[in-house]
């Protein structure tokens, strides 16, 4: 069986799938390898967003110059630009929804980018299932035991790795971390700075009483280098953190999320894979009252667009090696429905930042909404598949080409994807 193990009076878990043997020697390298701030040599970080709950992509990405969409959401649809609380036009035909205003610059200085009809192959209107197929990157086989994320970290077999390369700002470890390469889940990195120090002699315990159950040689000098490691990570004083170049993220848990993020990347812990959700202060299934331009998806997209934007600024010209990839379950309706929202639909749009992006575009097969264009006729259609959106980032950003074994049973490949990163 898979372990996991969580030093849970600290706030933070470090998870290693089969590879119990493993774990120490990885803990060992890095405890005595770095000093806070050394750069174990550029990495390329590729931080993914999963906007749980299946938000409303045609009301984030408002497809202003199809007349369809306008005839479908006669009470929630944006307006178009340069009407009051129009959507921010971006190429004539696709506009943002106003409260996403945070954005625009990153639109017209090129560094974002948005993937049209993005989705899976499988049918599921189940939020569970989609999203579970979603991490796993196996859409329709609910039998994969580990996510993309982890098996695109698998591709790196050096020793020296940092046990920081995987970090998820979750309170546990998603299941896109699933897998042989080791993960490490936070709840709250602030908080944890503050009480490993304090409860570090409870956690040492609690940790080696677990490994002592499944290992016969027992913590040691292991368990040492492992709250080494941990402390490692404390010096970075999440608690007295300022964001750089006058970034502001909001007070939301998606906020906070990305400052912890930002903060981990300045402190040179190795991190390759970062991974959040957007937290319990953002639901994206408006199935009720979603709102247009003002209202509820409004106001939490505004949330949205300002966490994003801050970390874009704060890191500066650190984005040259990170980029950012959104996603969720599925779409919603083209219509909307009786109680004035939306409900699980189909295709959907992901948005891509980052310095080596190349944005200031709209990609992929937008084949409308009239009704013989959508999908059983009431979504909007997938036409590329959520594997070559996050395959393209693999390949090209983190440098792992082996897709077959990223993507086990799809013929992931160079020729299907969209051409968003350089």
């Amino acid at each position: 069986m898979d372990r996991r193990f969580f030093l849970k009076s600290g706030g933070i878990g470090l998870a290693s799938f089969g590879l119990m043997a493993a774990a120490p020697e990885f803990l060992h390298q890095f405890a005595g390898a770095a000093t806070l701030g050394r750069d174990p040599g550029r990495k390329k970080v590729l931080v993914t967003i999963f906007q749980r709950g299946a938000v409303d992509g045609l009301n984030v990405v408002v497809p202003h110059g199809d007349g369809s969409y306008y005839d479908l959401r006669p009470t929630i649809a944006v307006p178009q630009p340069k009407k009051t609380d129009g959507a921010i036009d971006l190429d004539g035909h696709f506009g943002l929804h106003p409260s996403l205003a945070a954005l625009e610059p990153l639109w017209r200085s090129n560094q974002f980018a948005i993937v049209e009809a993005v989705g899976s192959p499988d049918n599921t209107r189940s939020h569970f299932d989609a999203q579970d197929y979603m991490e796993s990157g196996t859409p329709g086989n609910k039998g994969t035991r580990d996510g993309w994320l982890n098996r695109v970290l698998q591709g790196d077999k050096a020793k020296d790795q940092s046990p920081f390369r995987a970090v998820a700002m979750t309170q546990q470890l998603p299941r896109s971390l699933y897998g042989r390469a080791p993960s490490v889940a936070m709840s709250n990195l602030a908080d944890f700075s503050i009480k490993a120090g304090i409860y570090s002699q409870s956690m040492q315990g609690g940790f080696e009483a677990a490994w002592q159950e499944n290992a016969k040689d027992g913590l040691g000098e292991t368990g040492k280098e492992t709250f080494e490691a941990v402390n490692f990570l404390k010096q970075a004083n999440p608690a007295q953190y300022k964001p750089e170049n006058g970034a502001s993220y909001p007070n939301t848990d998606f906020g906070r999320s990305m400052t912890q993020i930002a903060q981990l990347i300045k402190a040179g812990v190795g991190l390759e894979i970062a991974f959040t959700d957007t937290g319990n202060d953002i639901r994206w299934d408006t199935h009720v009252n979603e709102g247009n331009a003002r209202g509820q998806l409004a106001n939490y997209l505004r949330t949205f667009g300002q966490a994003l934007a801050a970390f874009s600024t704060d890191l500066g010209k650190r984005m040259d090696d990170v980029v950012v990839i959104t996603m969720s379950e599925f779409g919603r309706t083209a219509r909307e429905n009786g109680t004035r929202g939306t409900d699980h639909g189909h295709a959907n749009a992901m948005c891509v930042l980052g310095n080596s992006v190349q944005g200031g575009k709209v990609y992929g097969d937008f084949r409308g909404l009239k009704n013989d264009k959508l999908y059983e006729g009431r979504d909007l259609d997938v036409t590329t598949d959520f594997r070559d959106v996050f395959a393209e980032a693999a390949y090209k950003h983190i440098g792992n080409k082996d897709l077959a074994a990223i993507f086990p049973g799809y013929a992931a490949s160079a020729n299907k994807f969209r051409g968003f990163l350089g």
